[in-house]
């Protein structure tokens, strides 16, 4: 609920708010170490009608925000709706990410009806609304016969949400299951049906490379983005990445092409990462580490033995190069990652801690924002721009270590101008959901 004196209708200005330099067009300095620049925000009609810089005089019934930092609305590039919110019903075992596979599989099979898969989606999307999130891409399990269940249920939550959430899916099979090339098929005229994109979990399989021309082969024919899961493991031979890119070359492929996890790059020596990263660039791909599930779940030890490294890839490495590099939830509340809520503010202050986006913070705001809105073909998010929607986020910190230290569970999200009055869905909603 909102703590300021927002109207729900007119114009109003937003003064002495603190706007990132990487996030807005608009402004040009001075900024402060962090990045920030005091501005003025002037929203009318939903829209935001001027950015300038902030004037010391006061103007008459502006709302001053005494230095409170404002970012866009959050962009989520990688999630898992389908599977979010069973771990009361099933747990993993021992952390592991066989454990996670074992689990989820037993579950889908036995529970993942229209109705379950529906009531899980709806209340992850009213948790990442009331966290200030605007679009969200998640990836949908998609082996017979789910895939005729999960992606009506997609369709008509996407429908439910229009004008208020923009949501993208992407079919998720393991990249063997792509064997069955008549089937396959079948599935990526589905997916085009429903506006989606083309997905896969890569694997070192003997015949990957001819797998991956079939599924470049569909995506050119259907026109679709490409999205794989590749190489969430710490097996130095995993280099599936690599092999992606050399794919993507092959083909002269024009379309989008986002890949996540990518942890074995970490693991390699210097020059096969080198080597993959050029290639990489290359053929325009673009990554998304998710570091909260990479950190639970790689170089888990089922020994008692603390693990030895992070677990995820080489996002400073792939900036370096050009290549476009995001941050996303991944998995909530589910056997692949025990934890989570769609914050993406969250995902954001982890990622700092876990990947060291900060000293200088430069431009890394754009990872949960700007970045993966273009990622998405999404034109209208992840900036503050004069003319641009009015979707921004108050927050109560003045500087990353404020906004980082605290959840900001009092942040207040604004969108179309309005301020939202979303209070974060109770878990008890889901307890039906829970039981046999």
């Amino acid at each position: 609920m909102s703590r300021l004196p927002i109207p729900q209708s007119g114009s109003y200005v937003l003064e002495n708010a603190r706007l990132h330099l990487s996030l807005t067009a608009e402004l040009d300095g001075p900024a402060d170490a962090d990045g920030f620049v005091r501005a003025d925000i002037t929203v009318a009609d939903g829209r935001i009608a001027s950015i300038a810089a902030h004037r010391p005089s006061p103007s008459p019934g502006a709302i001053d925000l005494k230095g409170r930092i404002v970012l866009p609305c959050f962009v989520d590039c990688h999630t898992h709706l389908d599977k979010g919110h069973i771990w009361p019903r099933s747990p993993n075992p021992d952390g592991s990410f066989a454990g996670a596979l074992h689990a989820t599989n037993a579950d889908r099979t036995t529970r993942w009806s229209a109705k379950d898969v529906s009531a899980r989606m709806d209340f992850a999307l009213r948790t990442a609304f009331a966290h200030g999130t605007k679009a969200i891409r998640t990836h949908l399990d998609s082996a017979a016969p789910q895939d005729a269940i999960s992606w009506p249920v997609f369709e008509a939550t996407r429908e439910k949400w229009r004008g208020i959430m923009d949501l993208q899916a992407v079919c998720l099979v393991g990249i063997e299951e792509t064997r069955d090339a008549a089937w396959f098929a079948g599935l990526a005229r589905r997916v085009a049906s429903a506006r989606g994109m083309l997905g896969a979990v890569t694997y070192m399989v003997p015949d990957l490379d001819l797998l991956l021309d079939r599924m470049f082969q569909l995506a050119i024919e259907h026109d679709l983005d490409l999205d794989f899961h590749a190489d969430e493991t710490d097996a130095v031979d995993a280099i599936s990445l690599k092999r992606i890119a050399e794919a993507a070359l092959r083909h002269r492929f024009q379309g989008k092409i986002l890949v996540g996890h990518c942890c074995s790059l970490a693991r390699q020596p210097d020059s096969d990462v080198l080597d993959t990263l050029d290639k990489v660039a290359q053929a325009g791909i673009a990554v998304v580490s998710l570091p909260m599930c990479n950190l639970y779940l790689q170089d888990r030890r089922l020994d008692g033995t603390t693990p030895r490294w992070r677990g995820v890839t080489l996002l400073h490495e792939m900036k370096a190069r050009g290549i476009p590099v995001a941050v996303a939830s991944d998995n909530t509340r589910d056997p692949f990652y025990a934890y989570g809520d769609l914050d993406m503010l969250e995902v954001y202050r982890m990622a700092t801690r876990i990947l060291h986006l900060d000293h200088p913070v430069g431009d890394w705001p754009k990872a949960v924002t700007a970045t993966p809105a273009a990622m998405m073909r999404l034109d209208s998010a992840g900036t503050l721009a004069a003319g641009g929607p009015a979707d921004l986020i108050v927050f109560k910190g003045r500087s990353w270590t404020e906004l980082l230290s605290r959840p900001e569970s009092d942040r207040v999200v604004i969108r179309a101008g309005k301020p939202v009055d979303a209070a974060l869905p109770d878990y008890a909603e889901l307890d039906e959901l829970m039981v046999e």
